[in-house]
């Protein structure tokens, strides 16, 4: 099946711009467009300069649903095409490709408007500064909104009259967003208990009780809240983010926003329910809730949690795995032009398919006759399976079963039509995500196929993306054959915090050693010696009009707060305090937000946290298979704050927490440590369950 993002449905295009040269399946997808479309690069800036025209700065993604509405509406209207051709220089920017070109200008147009989104449409002089902008924008005014032939006349007007103005405008915006990375740090850093309880009680007062989540509709799963709450629940014991967090995983996963058939998460909900998904499928987002279900599993002991976890898994390692062993960065909403068609189903389709088991597969998927989505069905779980079980006059058990095997014919069918498009790039940081997220679940579950692809996609990173022209320096992106772009802050910091989970399943220190060195690598090149903390873009990346902090742990988290859990990991395994000491720099150069809203950094908030309260577990044996019962007291019961590393007795170590750590008498043999304070080894399962429990700070 062609891949759709990609595909010309046969049909001869007239028209041909110099986004064709690219291999990003977003910008492919505009290489037909009437407009004259351009790659962000030196060149088109400095033709901007010599024609003295504004440029047009326009920035999605493959899988945005409103931004292939604009190009339908009005990048391919030959008319409007002509107009924007006429008067600006236009400039076609993946957001995926470049964060740091789309920081900028999204940071530009929020405070123009106070909001932003995407697609997203920026106005600049030719050397950079924004001035003007917007999202989405229909071809005609409607709803209070202009259209977009009245926005590129009324600008173009603006630039050719009052060129001054504009300019200073542009100059403002940027010494604005200049001024935010400065007083990032204004002295005000907090007690990290009074920070840590300060972003949980903000959560929680949003919690919906009702459907879970936190705020109304849209509705997004928010791994990072989740993953602060999930830390207070076990840490602190508190019950009421127990709750929240188990209860929210379950709406989640019961809801339309989980594929019920393949498994995965859609990427938001449109309503409060988790009914009605936008229905693409990213990456990040699957990679990141899976640890959180496991966490769930082992904080609640419901299997439930489990299953969720590893089905979200398979579904990475099924429909996201490129052939390399890497993983693609998404799946679009729509199909046939239509947002959603591929997943859902009228109640006559689920009665020819399934046949006899089709009342009990409605009752338990809210299957309708008038359906729940647009005259459709959204499989989603309204009712308990004890209840759906009850009424079919069957057990638990048997209901389970013929569920299943309805689930395959339906999966089985849904694979005969069109699918989504796939924008197959392969993006370094949301691929570090995959593998910490694999490599956790293969540990956890006991399912060597996620740790063996986890290994096989960090090899192909570490094998493919790296630049010998630039002393081992990592690429950020992967498609259609060829490496492009150099990586920027999250991509170091993302693959160097998998790694580091790749060596707590495997013991294999080669992980170890190459986390290693791109921590080094990453302070380097992205490190502010003044002030503390990291930029977004290093000494390889391009110079753009300001250099940016990353600070928003959002839909993916900021490299500054995946830097410090790398870091906070690392210097658990090897108590340098160099590390140590940057850590505490870079909490120091977020002080400001730590204090008033840590909730715009909660990764950081529970990195700081994590690093206060962790306990080390260092495992020496004469083998592998001697140790197992050791593991196993560590990955069971509740998650704890724990780094796991081992060692087979009488072999070097490069891993300096595992110096002077044998074996008793020739037993598997464990020691905790917790801060500076290690305990005497222990040989037993029991005994290392009862330090880790005993160590767990009350």
């Amino acid at each position: 099946m062609p891949d759709s993002a990609n595909d010309t449905n046969g049909e001869a295009h007239p028209h041909t711009n110099a986004l064709a040269q690219e291999t990003s399946p977003y910008l492919l997808q505009h290489a037909h467009n009437p407009v004259d479309w351009n790659a962000w690069n030196d060149d088109v800036w400095e033709r901007a300069k010599r024609e003295d025209k504004p440029v047009l700065v326009s920035i999605g993604y493959a899988a945005c649903h409103w931004c292939h509405v604009m190009e339908r509406e009005s990048f391919e209207d030959e008319e409007i095409a002509a107009l924007q051709n006429e008067l600006f220089i236009n400039i076609k920017v993946d957001r995926e490709e470049r964060p740091d070109v789309d920081d900028i200008y999204m940071e530009a147009i929020q405070l123009i408007h106070g909001q932003g989104g995407w697609p997203l449409n920026v106005f600049c002089t030719p050397e950079g500064l924004p001035f003007y902008g917007g999202t989405y924008f229909p071809p005609q005014g409607r709803q209070g909104m202009p259209g977009w032939p009245d926005v590129l006349r009324s600008v173009a007007k603006a630039y050719e009259q009052q060129r001054d103005k504009v300019s200073a405008q542009g100059q403002a915006i940027i010494e604005r967003i200049e001024g935010r990375a400065t007083a990032l740090d204004d002295g005000s850093l907090p007690d990290q208990d009074e920070s840590f309880r300060l972003a949980a009680d903000a959560i929680m007062q949003s919690y919906d009780a009702r459907e879970g989540g936190y705020g109304g509709a849209p509705k997004f799963p928010q791994p990072f809240f989740l993953g602060l709450l999930m830390q207070g629940a076990v840490a602190q014991e508190d019950e009421r983010a127990k709750e929240q967090v188990l209860w929210t995983l379950r709406k989640m996963a019961e809801g339309g926003i989980y594929d019920q058939l393949a498994g995965g998460f859609h990427r938001y909900a449109v309503d409060a329910k988790w009914l009605v998904p936008h229905f693409e499928k990213m990456l990040y987002d699957n990679a990141l809730l899976p640890p959180l279900y496991l966490d769930a599993a082992r904080l609640s002991g419901d299997p439930f949690y489990a299953r969720i976890a590893e089905e979200t898994l398979d579904y990475l390692v099924r429909e996201l795995r490129t052939p390399e062993g890497a993983f693609h960065a998404s799946t679009d909403a729509d199909s046939e032009g239509v947002e959603g068609k591929y997943f859902v189903w009228s109640l006559d389709e689920v009665n020819t398919i399934v046949g006899d088991d089709a009342e009990l597969f409605a009752a338990y998927y809210d299957v309708s006759q008038r359906g729940n989505f647009e005259g459709s069905n959204i499989l989603n779980v309204t009712a308990p399976m004890t209840e759906v079980a009850e009424a079919a006059g069957t057990d638990v058990e048997q209901a389970s079963a013929r569920l299943s095997a309805a689930r395959e014919k339906l999966l089985a069918v849904r694979a005969e039509r069109v699918a989504p498009a796939t924008d197959t790039k392969v993006i370094v940081a949301w691929n570090g995500m995959a593998i910490d997220a694999l490599a956790r679940g293969g540990a956890q579950l006991d399912a060597p196929r996620f740790v063996e692809a986890a290994a096989a996609a960090a090899t192909f990173l570490l094998d493919t993306l790296r630049d010998d022209a630039d002393g081992g320096g990592l690429h950020r992106i992967y498609a259609g054959g060829r490496v492009s772009v150099a990586a920027f802050l999250d991509d170091y910091a993302a693959l160097a915090d998998a790694l580091l989970s790749l060596y707590e399943a495997t013991a294999d220190e080669h992980w170890f050693r190459e986390a290693l060195g791109l921590v080094e690598e990453m302070l380097a090149r992205y490190w502010d010696d003044e002030a503390g903390g990291f930029f977004t873009t290093g000494d390889g990346n391009e110079r753009l009009v300001v250099r940016n902090k990353p600070v928003h742990d959002g839909a993916t988290p900021s490299g500054n707060s995946l830097a410090a859990r790398a870091m906070a990991r690392l210097y658990a395994l090897t108590s340098d305090g160099a590390l140590a000491d940057r850590i505490e720099a870079l909490v120091a150069a977020h002080g400001a937000i730590l204090a008033k809203a840590p909730t715009m950094m909660p990764l950081l908030t529970l990195t700081r946290d994590w690093l206060s309260r962790h306990q080390t577990v260092a495992i020496v044996g004469p083998d592998a298979a001697s140790w197992q019962d050791l593991v196993d007291a560590v990955r069971d019961g509740p998650p704890r704050n724990t780094i796991l590393m081992r060692h087979i007795s009488g072999e070097p170590s490069e891993v300096p927490q595992l110096e002077g750590k044998v074996s008793i008498d020739g037993a598997p043999t464990a020691y905790v440590c917790h801060g500076f304070a290690c305990s005497a080894p222990v040989t037993s399962a029991g005994e290392l369950t009862e330090l880790l429990q005993a160590g767990l700070p009350r």
